[in-house]
């Protein structure tokens, strides 16, 4: 059985697992032989107190194992003369083209900005002599506004898609397993 709990720990207990099963325990009035997994699903931190606590969401399996994650993005090499264009090479531009594909289409991306690399010695530009170059600058290029950012995708809806699965395509591709928790 998987039940979703929310627990509520000062950060040094978060940091523990051996603590945070204990508080499951106590919280689901269950044995330790009964816990078999705690994944947490989601981390956050309470900081209107005096004393911050953590938050934490997490499905529990009592007297089962998780089950592997199945492999759900396998991009095959798109054949056929089915195409699109995509105008910009954003997180929409990405994911546009990522989904063209799952649906067989080839994407056809157009960016009047610079790969990564070359943004970079633009952006120089603007920080050391104060000249902007209109096609590659924080806005334009590979990765759009958001590739100089902090890296957070930010939505407090639920109704906007499912964020899960955004997420699970970052880490796929690269980004840090944390992104799906905290």
């Amino acid at each position: 059985m998987i039940n979703r709990v929310e627990i509520t720990l000062y950060p040094e207990e978060a940091a523990n697992p051996e603590l945070v099963n204990k508080k499951v325990l106590q919280k689901l009035k269950i044995t330790p032989d009964e816990l078999k997994s705690v994944i947490p699903v989601k981390r956050s931190i309470d900081a209107r107190s005096r004393r911050p606590v953590v938050k934490l969401i997490c499905d529990v399996y009592i007297n089962e194992l998780p089950q592997p994650k199945k492999e759900l993005y396998n991009y095959l090499p798109v054949r056929g003369d089915k195409r699109a264009v995509i105008i910009g090479f954003g997180p929409a531009g990405m994911f546009a083209a990522l989904h063209l594909i799952e649906l067989g289409i080839k994407p056809i991306i157009f960016e009047r900005g610079k790969d990564v690399q070359a943004r970079r010695r633009d952006l120089r530009g603007i920080q050391q002599f104060h000249t902007v170059n209109p096609d590659s600058n924080y806005c334009f290029g590979e990765g759009g506004a958001g590739t100089y950012s902090d890296g957070k995708l930010y939505t407090r809806s639920n109704k906007r898609g499912d964020v899960k699965k955004i997420l699970d395509i970052l880490i796929k591709h690269g980004a840090k397993e944390n992104i799906a928790v905290d």
